[in-house]
């Protein structure tokens, strides 16, 4: 167990550039180096994340059946402290589920609907961007090596919360022309909350992901990517794969494939050389 937990969260804005699958394939990715690794999902009540793994019935389960509460849009609460302090360390075992690939997750849960709202109405714009950030150092920090947070695919109180608490930012894109300019504008947006707030988060892996090299204008946007972001860049592209889309639908990642195809392997390599990287990074090595 560590004394330092390292945090990172896969944050673009916009949708379905593969910010779900990053966190899950470079989480166990860790595991597999020999990483304690827990993921956290605050992409939505949708509960992608867990769906990769395979536990969303269970989660969907407990929410069903009402046992369902403490969950991760409480952690949030004003009153997280005081829950916490009454329940002990049930309350965080609680949230956590094992997964089968070796990471451990807090899912999602309806409660996040509702989440960006009730944090807009703190009024002191610390209070409301730190409650995430409280959280991990109070419950999470030493518990385990690395944390990745799958965060919202625009940008709200609870991706503020996210980029806050962690201060290292995984942005998966796409070979195109939006994807350019959400990466632009997430580097701008980061530069803003060090001028406004002090808060330093930096801009920790690029990772180009659905990478199709047969084609001209990916190899042009790759190239491109790795020029402007060329101490962000990933070491490694995430070539296309129909298999990462089918292990997903089946509740597991590439690595848990026994037969994987030629580019579900190419998958594997660039999780496990961008797991490596990412986790130099997080260290504050070169």
């Amino acid at each position: 167990m560590s004394t330092t937990t390292k945090r990172a969260a896969t944050f673009l804005d916009k949708g379905g550039t593969g910010k779900t699958t990053s966190a899950a394939h470079l989480g166990v990715a860790l595991a597999e180096a020999g990483k304690d690794v827990l993921l956290i999902d605050l992409a939505g009540k949708q509960g992608d994340l867990a769906k990769h793994f395979g536990v969303w019935e269970e989660v969907q389960e407990q929410i069903d059946e009402g046992d369902d509460w403490p969950n991760i849009s409480t952690v949030f609460a004003e009153e997280w402290n005081q829950i916490a302090t009454k329940l002990g360390d049930a309350a965080v075992e609680s949230l956590i589920i094992e997964t089968d690939e070796g990471v451990d997750l807090i899912p999602a849960h309806p409660g996040l609907d509702s989440l960006d709202a009730d944090l807009g109405n703190i009024d002191d714009a610390r209070e409301r961007y730190s409650r995430l950030e409280q959280f991990l150092n109070e419950y999470i920090d030493g518990r385990y090596d690395t944390v990745i947070i799958d965060l919202p695919g625009l940008t709200n109180n609870v991706s503020y919360n996210g980029l806050w608490a962690t201060k290292h930012v995984i942005a998966p894109v796409e070979m195109g022309p939006f994807e350019s300019e959400q990466a632009a504008a997430l580097r701008n947006d980061l530069e803003k909350i060090h001028d406004r707030f002090d808060v330093a988060v930096e801009l920790a892996m690029v990772l180009p992901n659905k990478v199709d090299r047969r084609t001209n204008l990916a190899n042009e946007y790759l190239e491109a990517f790795g020029e402007d972001y060329a101490n962000a860049i990933a070491p490694a592209h995430v070539p296309v794969s129909q298999d990462i889309r089918n292990a997903a639908d089946d509740g597991q990642t590439v690595f848990a494939l026994e037969e994987p195809s030629t580019t579900a392997e190419r998958a594997r390599e660039a999780f496990h050389e961008n797991a490596t990287a990412l986790q130099r990074r997080l260290d504050g090595s070169t």
